[in-house]
C-alpha cells in the first residue's frame, strides 16, 4: 500500500513538471511580430508646394471724388453689377471756394501788387527794346547807303544787320514777358476772390451747385464701398472699388523664399479647400522678384515671395468665389505618370542611404533603395523595389533582419 502511494505521488509530480514545462515553452516560444504592411505601387505621382493663398481681382478700379465737394449717400451695395460709362454709382455736389483769412488775403494783395509792378517793368523793357530796335534800324539804313558807295567795309554792314536782328528779337522777348506777367497778375487777382465778390457769383453761378454723377469706370461688380454715408470729401478721396470677379479673378500665394526658387512660370497649380465640390486649376503667372519680411504666428521673421496664380478653370466651376477669399494652393513642381512609389512611412536610414523592410515569406528582410522625390506621403523608388512588393510600415526597434512577422488584423 505504501509503495502504491509513493508511485502515485511521483506520477503527480511528473505530470505537474510536464505541465509547467509546457506552459513555460508556450510562454517563451518565438511569436511573429505584428506589423502593418504596405504595397509598392506604380502610377502618377506629383510633388507640390502647399501654401495658403487669397483671391483678388487682377485689375480693380477705384472710384474717387473728381473735385472737392459733398458726397451724397451711396445707394448701391457691394455685389451690384455695373456697366462702364452707364451705371451711376454715386452723386456729389461741389463746395464753394474757401473764404480768405486776414493773413492769406494780405499775402494775396501783396502778390497782386508785385504782379502789377512786374507788368510795368516788362512794359518799360519793351519800350527800351523798341527804341533800341529803331536806332539799330536807322544805323542799318545808313550803313547800307555807305556800303553802296564803298565807304564802309562789308564787316561793318554785317555788324549793323546783326545788331538789327538782335534788336528785333529783344522786342519779341519783351512782348512775351509782358504776356507772362499779365497772366501772373490774373492768377494773383483770382486769389482775392471772396464770398462777397460779385465776380464769384458770376464764376460759380448755378452750375457750381449742379449734381456731379460718378459713373462706373469698368464693367463688373462693386467689391467694397469705402464711403457710404453723406459727407464732405476732398478731391481724390476713394469712394468704392469695382472689379470683374467672373473674368479677372486670380490667386496670390506668399511662398517662403526657399520654396519660391523651386517654382517656375507656367507651373500647374491645384486650388483646394475653397468651398466648392471640385478642385480648381491654374498656372503660375508671375513671381515677384522682391521678397517681403513677415512675422509668423510664432513670432519668427520669414521672407515671403508673392506668387500670382492665374485661374484656368471655367467661371461656371467657381461660382461664389469672390475677391479676398481664402484658398489652399498646391503648386506642382514635379510630376511623373508612371512612378514606382512606396509609402514614406516605410523608409528608414541605413548608413548614408535609405532602406525598407520587405516581407520575405513571413520574415523581415532589409532592402536598400534609391529614392527620387518624396512628397511626405509617398516616395519615388528609382531602384531596389518593384511594384507589388510588400513593405513594413512604421518599422519599430523590434523589427530586425530575419525576424518573423505577421500582418496586423483590423
Amino acid at each position: 500500500m505504501t509503495k502504491r502511494r509513493s508511485r502515485s505521488r511521483w506520477v503527480l509530480i511528473g505530470a505537474a513538471v510536464l505541465l509547467i514545462a509546457a506552459a513555460l515553452a508556450a510562454a517563451f516560444w518565438p511569436r511573429p511580430v505584428l506589423v502593418d504592411l504596405g504595397t509598392v505601387t506604380q502610377g502618377p505621382m506629383m510633388l507640390t508646394i502647399d501654401e495658403e493663398g487669397r483671391t483678388q481681382v487682377s485689375e480693380p478700379y477705384m472710384v474717387s471724388t473728381p473735385v472737392a465737394g459733398r458726397l451724397q449717400r451711396v445707394e448701391v451695395s457691394p455685389g451690384d453689377t455695373v456697366v462702364r460709362g452707364e451705371t451711376v454709382v454715386a452723386h456729389m455736389l461741389p463746395t464753394n471756394p474757401a473764404a480768405l483769412d486776414i493773413r492769406t488775403r494780405e499775402q494775396a494783395r501783396a502778390a497782386v501788387t508785385a504782379a502789377e509792378a512786374a507788368v510795368r517793368m516788362t512794359q518799360a523793357d519793351l519800350n527800351a527794346a523798341i527804341a533800341t530796335r529803331d536806332v539799330a534800324e536807322s544805323e542799318l539804313v545808313r550803313t547800307r547807303q555807305l556800303a553802296a558807295s564803298d565807304l564802309v567795309s562789308e564787316a561793318a554792314l554785317d555788324r549793323a544787320e546783326g545788331n538789327y536782328r538782335i534788336a528785333i528779337t529783344t522786342v519779341d522777348t519783351a512782348a512775351a514777358a509782358i504776356a507772362m506777367r499779365e497772366a501772373d497778375l490774373a492768377n494773383a487777382q483770382s486769389q482775392l476772390l471772396g464770398f462777397e465778390d460779385p465776380r464769384l457769383a458770376d464764376a460759380v453761378g448755378a452750375e457750381a451747385m449742379a449734381d456731379i454723377p460718378l459713373y462706373a469706370p469698368a464693367d463688373g461688380r462693386i467689391l467694397r464701398i469705402l464711403q457710404q454715408s453723406e459727407t464732405t470729401l476732398p478731391a481724390g478721396t476713394p469712394v468704392m472699388e469695382i472689379g470683374d470677379v467672373a473674368n479677372d479673378l486670380e490667386v496670390v500665394v506668399d511662398l517662403m523664399s526657399s520654396d519660391a526658387v523651386r517654382v517656375g512660370l507656367g507651373d500647374a497649380v491645384i486650388i483646394d479647400d475653397w468651398g466648392g465640390e471640385i478642385a480648381l486649376s491654374g498656372v503660375v503667372a508671375r513671381i515677384d522678384p522682391f521678397a517681403i519680411t513677415k512675422v509668423s504666428a510664432l513670432g519668427v521673421e520669414e521672407q515671403r515671395v508673392p506668387v500670382t496664380v492665374a485661374l484656368t478653370s471655367p467661371a461656371a466651376e467657381r461660382l461664389g468665389l469672390g475677391h479676398g477669399y481664402r484658398v489652399e494652393a498646391r503648386i506642382v513642381v514635379w510630376e511623373e505618370a508612371g512612378a514606382v512609389q512606396v509609402p514614406a512611412s516605410a523608409l528608414f536610414r541605413e548608413g548614408e542611404g535609405w532602406a525598407v523592410f520587405v516581407d520575405r515569406d513571413g520574415a523581415a528582410a532589409t532592402q536598400p533603395v534609391t529614392l527620387g522625390p518624396n512628397n511626405g506621403q509617398t516616395a519615388q523608388i528609382l531602384s531596389g523595389l518593384a511594384p507589388g512588393d510588400r513593405v513594413i510600415l512604421y518599422p519599430s526597434a523590434a523589427i530586425t533582419e530575419g525576424v518573423q512577422i505577421a500582418e496586423r488584423e483590423f
